[in-house]
């Protein structure tokens, strides 16, 4: 890598730029006097100017030549002289014919346009007569003159696209290992190109800000969905990045590397880059060197949180077990948890944890705050016990998986659920249930934002949801997912195929995904059998019989809400499910407030007829008899 300027005093630069400024005006001064024939050869002696020679590959005279640029930006005296070298009074400009009089060794090929000056716009060229490429103003580049000066910044045409990184802070003893070997690779080669995956995106980011932190370069991440389509703007983009990374030490960081244009870009960059990915990165020509991260194991959490806490943990009776095995955070998200949290106890820390892991899914979920408890439920006793024990598996996996061996299995370890069942019958309630019971974040992915016609869309969607929600193991919950999870189709074209492409990789996220997952349709028989065996819970709900209907009707209006004359097995007659129920009670509600008494039956009574007409069903006699 080039010499950076940032470990010198900016006064020791600056003199030294000055002194060859200096030599430069005594050169134009000579040539006036018409004694250039005496003067010894011109020696640059600026670091700055050296280093920028040294990356870019100048000839003596291209060095010069920039030089002489540089000093009538800095110089007014030089840029008089070069006026009266003109024969005019006034600033002057510089020309290669100019350069050819006061410099060394001119040759016509420094003003190519494949040379290093104008391609990596050290220089630009500005014709003042057509056709006079020899009279045209040559002047240094605005990014170049503060180059030599010792200011180091980022191109502003790079602004937009790119972000400063700098070390997060402490990290994992593996990663702070990966670190090392990643900075003596770009230490070793600034031509280094290496493909980081495994572990979480933020956490890679880490590890290559350390890295680069270790050998003084700066880190600019740039997003892989940001990479443009246009081959014209990549060569723009690439060239420009190339240029600053050569006038200072400078890693990309590409976050996102499996698009083909990542991968062109990849191939046309040539100074250190450092393409991040989930799975795998797509190399073209230029080799990778590949290196992955694991994630730490809950154990390995467990010692940092108790770490972090010292003596202040010890007071925590094991729920240092549950933070650690629940979110999957890093060193530094850690004590930002423990300083965020109102209060050093279990369930301070908990919500504080909560906080920091929950995920950015935008619009492809909506966060449910669950409101529902156990009792809210009226279901059979063995849909109810199924419903415990799925939240037993969450809250025993570390001891099952890690301290008893299971987790050594490398398939199977995620926890999914499917509930099937009408509308109505209580699925999303007791997905809300177990969110309150596990004191977890419930997330409703939304299938027409996730389901596109495009191919690799889907997939790339369901890439997002589970990685966003990962590190708090957050509860997904895949509503009326029929059309996501159908049965597999038989293969006719390609979009079939890829269609099976999609639910293997689904199937694949979900039995890897720490948090749990739940599936829910009201066509259990539209499912693919296979689909159905990878599952590790199948939960029927049934529609409420009579005394379901009853005790839903029992708990459906809240203690404070008056009611008169409302006899729950009366109104259990209505055959509809528990959701049908809630929606008459509430619209009940309303009309009898409106009217200033109590919910009679009257006003169910008319709420039940509004919702049968949603429901494009018939009232029955039966049903309402006596009601009137």
């Amino acid at each position: 890598m080039t010499h950076d300027a940032r470990h010198e005093p900016l006064s020791v630069i600056q003199d030294s730029l000055s002194r060859d400024v200096a030599a430069v005006r005594a050169r134009l001064e000579a040539l006036l006097d018409q004694q250039d024939g005496l003067q010894a050869p011109l020696a640059v002696q600026a670091r700055t100017l050296r280093a920028v020679s040294t990356a870019f590959g100048l000839t003596d005279f291209e060095a010069q030549l920039l030089l002489l640029c540089a000093a009538v930006e800095l110089d007014s005296s030089v840029s008089s002289l070069c006026g009266r070298l003109e024969q005019h009074d006034g600033p002057g400009r510089v020309s290669f014919a100019l350069a050819s009089r006061a410099l060394d060794e001119a040759h016509w090929s420094a003003l190519l346009p494949t040379g290093p000056l104008r391609y990596w716009r050290l220089l630009d060229v500005e014709s003042r007569r057509e056709g006079a490429l020899a009279n045209a103003r040559l002047s240094i580049t605005e990014r170049a003159l503060h180059h030599l000066t010792g200011l180091v910044y980022l191109d502003e045409s790079l602004h937009g696209l790119l972000a400063a990184c700098r070390p997060a802070g402490e990290m994992w003893v593996a990663h702070a290992a990966i670190a090392t070997r990643l900075s003596r690779h770009l230490a070793s080669q600034m031509d280094s190109a290496v493909a980081l995956t495994g572990c979480d995106a933020p956490s890679r980011r880490d590890v290559v800000a350390s890295a680069c932190a270790e050998i003084g370069a700066r880190l600019f991440v740039l997003r892989g969905d940001d990479v443009a389509s246009d081959s014209g703007d990549r060569e723009r983009f690439a060239r420009l990045w190339m240029r600053d990374a050569l006038l200072s030490p400078a890693v990309l960081l590409i976050e996102g590397g499996t698009s083909s244009a990542v991968t062109a870009l990849t191939d046309r960059i040539d100074t250190a880059l450092v393409v991040s990915a989930d799975d795998s990165v797509h190399a073209g020509i230029r080799p990778f060197v590949r290196l992955q991260l694991a994630s730490p194991s809950a154990g390995e959490r467990r010692q940092w949180w108790r770490s972090a806490l010292g003596e202040r943990g010890e007071g925590l009776n094991g729920r240092l077990d549950a933070l650690a095995v629940q979110f999957d955070l890093n060193p530094g998200q850690i004590a930002a948890a423990i300083d965020g949290a109102d209060a050093e106890t279990p369930q301070a820390l908990w919500t504080a944890c909560r906080l920091q892991a929950r995920p950015s899914l935008g619009d492809l979920a909506q966060r449910i705050e669950p409101s529902a408890g156990w009792d809210d439920l009226v279901l059979p006793t063995a849909q109810l016990g199924v419903l415990r024990q799925i939240a037993v598996h969450v809250r025993q996996r570390l001891t099952v998986y890690e301290e008893w061996g299971f987790g050594t299995a490398s398939r199977g370890l995620g926890i999914s659920a499917l509930f099937a069942g009408v509308s109505g019958t209580g699925k999303t309630m007791a997905s809300e249930v177990l969110a309150r019971e596990l004191q977890l974040d419930l997330y409703r992915i939304d299938l027409s934002q996730v389901v596109s016609k495009y191919i690799g869309e889907t997939e790339k969607n369901l890439r997002r949801v589970f990685d966003a929600a990962e590190g708090g193991g957050a509860i997904l919950l895949f509503d009326e997912a029929d059309a996501l999870f159908g049965k597999r189709s038989e293969v006719k074209d390609s979009h079939d195929r890829y269609a099976n492409i999609e639910v293997s990789y689904l199937l694949q996220r979900m039995e890897a995904y720490r948090g749990l997952a739940i599936l829910t349709t009201n066509q259990r028989a539209a499912l693919d059998h296979a689909f159905l065996r990878r599952l590790r819970f199948v939960l029927e709900f049934p529609f409420p019989d009579a005394a379901g209907r009853a005790e839903i009707w029992r708990r459906v209006f809240p203690a404070a809400t008056p009611t008169e004359g409302l006899d729950a097995v009366r109104l259990a007659r209505l055959n509809v499910s528990g959701g049908n129920i809630r929606n008459i009670a509430l619209n009940a509600a309303f009309l009898a407030a409106d009217a200033g008494r109590a919910i009679g039956i009257h006003d169910v009574l008319h709420a039940a007829r509004s919702e049968y007409s949603k429901m494009d069903k018939a009232l029955t006699d039966a049903e309402v008899r006596d009601w009137a």
